[in-house]
C-alpha cells in the first residue's frame, strides 16, 4: 500500500500544477478538489493491462432517471436488457441506429440489477441520467470497471446525475451541471481537431441547446470543443413535451424546458463561461477512459436526418468519442 502511495506521490508531483482556469478567474474561487484518483490527460492514468482480443465491440447504454426525465428518452423501460421500446424513446433507438451503422454490439437498459457486471463492455454510455440512478452495489461495478481499463461516455444530463458521489464527479472531469439558459442556437467550436471525436468535423458549426453551466468547472482535461456565447441566438420557442424539452419527473409534476426560479434569488447565480464555454472534453480517471459532452438535450440532435441543424456533426463527434473510449481508435488527441 505504502508503494503505491509513493508512485501516486511521484506522479502528482511530476504533473504541472494547472495555472489560470479557461473558464475565468471565477471558477478557481472552489478551490483545486483532488479526487483521491490518478486523472489526467498523461495515459499513465490508464489501466492498460493484458485483456482479450475484442472481435465484436460491445456497449452498454444507460438512461435510468431518478429525477427529472428528458422527453427524448421516451418512457421508462421495463426490467431487464434490452426491453422492448416505443417510440418516444428516441435517444434508445437512435443509438441502436448508431451501433449497427458502426458494427456494435449494443445493450440498453435502466434495470439497476444489469450495472452490477460489466466487465463484458466495451464502452458504458450514460445519456440524460438524472439523480441517484445507481445503488451501492452498481457504483462498485463501476468503479471497478474503470479501474480495469474501461471506457465511460457521459452525455448531457449525465451531469444532473449521482451529485452527492465525488468519484463521479471527478468521472466527469472535476465537472458538475448548475444551472442552463433556454434552449437557443449557438456555434460549437472545435478546440481540437486531432481526436477521433473531432477529426473531419467544420471548426465551427451550428446547433441549438441549453448549454449546461457547469460548478466545479472540468480540470486535468482536454478540452475538445467549446459553445461561442457571442454566437447564442434567441431563446427557441418551446415545444410540447415528448418533441422537446424536459419531462416531468416521474410521478407527475409540471411539464416543459427550462423553468425560471418561482421567486427571485438572492444568492449567487452562475454568470456563464464568457469566453471560454467548454462542451466536450476527454481525460484518464482512476485506470480508465472518459469522453463528455454536455450536448444533445433536443430529440431532434438523435435522429437519421433529424431537423436540427448541426444534428450529423453531433452525432458524429459522440460516435468518435465511444469509439475512442473503447480503444477502437486513438483517444484523447
Amino acid at each position: 500500500m505504502r508503494h503505491g502511495a509513493l508512485i501516486l506521490a511521484a506522479f502528482a508531483a511530476a504533473a504541472p500544477a494547472q495555472t489560470g482556469n479557461p473558464g475565468g478567474a471565477i471558477n478557481d474561487r472552489l478551490g483545486e478538489p483532488d479526487y483521491g484518483v490518478c486523472r489526467g490527460t498523461d495515459p499513465r492514468c490508464y489501466h492498460d493491462w493484458a485483456r482479450a482480443p475484442t472481435s465484436t465491440y460491445r456497449v452498454l447504454l444507460y438512461t435510468r432517471t431518478a429525477g427529472p426525465r428528458h422527453a427524448s428518452l421516451g418512457k421508462p423501460l421495463g426490467e431487464g436488457i434490452n426491453p422492448p421500446l416505443s417510440d418516444d424513446n428516441v435517444v434508445q433507438r437512435e443509438m441502436r441506429r448508431l451501433a449497427a451503422a458502426n458494427g456494435w454490439k449494443l445493450d440498453w437498459t435502466e434495470d439497476v440489477t444489469q450495472m452490477q457486471s460489466l466487465s463484458g463492455y466495451n464502452a458504458v454510455v450514460f445519456v440524460s441520467t438524472s439523480r441517484d440512478n445507481l445503488d451501492d452495489g452498481a457504483k462498485t461495478a463501476l468503479r471497478q470497471y474503470m479501474r480495469a481499463g474501461g471506457g465511460f461516455v457521459g452525455v448531457h444530463n449525465a451531469f444532473g446525475t449521482l451529485y452527492n458521489w465525488a468519484w463521479y464527479e471527478g468521472l466527469l472531469g472535476g465537472a458538475n451541471f448548475f444551472d442552463h439558459g433556454p434552449e437557443r442556437d449557438g456555434d460549437v467550436v472545435l478546440r481540437s481537431a486531432a481526436d477521433a471525436s473531432t477529426a473531419g468535423l467544420p471548426p465551427r458549426w451550428r446547433f441549438r441547446d441549453e448549454w449546461y453551466n457547469l460548478v466545479p468547472f472540468p480540470t486535468r482535461v482536454r478540452f475538445l470543443a467549446t459553445v461561442d456565447e457571442a454566437s447564442y441566438g434567441p431563446a427557441a420557442e418551446r415545444r410540447p413535451q415528448g418533441v422537446s424539452g424536459q419531462a416531468a419527473p416521474q410521478g407527475g409534476g409540471p411539464t416543459g424546458g427550462f423553468r425560471p426560479p418561482r421567486l427571485a434569488s438572492v444568492v449567487g447565480r452562475s454568470p456563464g463561461h464568457g469566453s471560454f464555454h467548454p462542451v466536450a472534453w476527454c481525460h484518464y480517471y482512476d485506470g480508465g477512459k472518459a469522453w463528455l459532452t454536455t450536448l444533445g438535450h433536443d430529440a431532434d440532435a438523435w435522429t437519421d436526418g433529424g431537423r436540427q441543424l448541426g444534428a450529423a456533426e453531433f452525432q458524429r463527434m459522440l460516435v468518435g468519442g465511444i469509439r475512442s473510449v473503447m480503444g477502437q481508435a486513438p483517444f484523447c488527441r
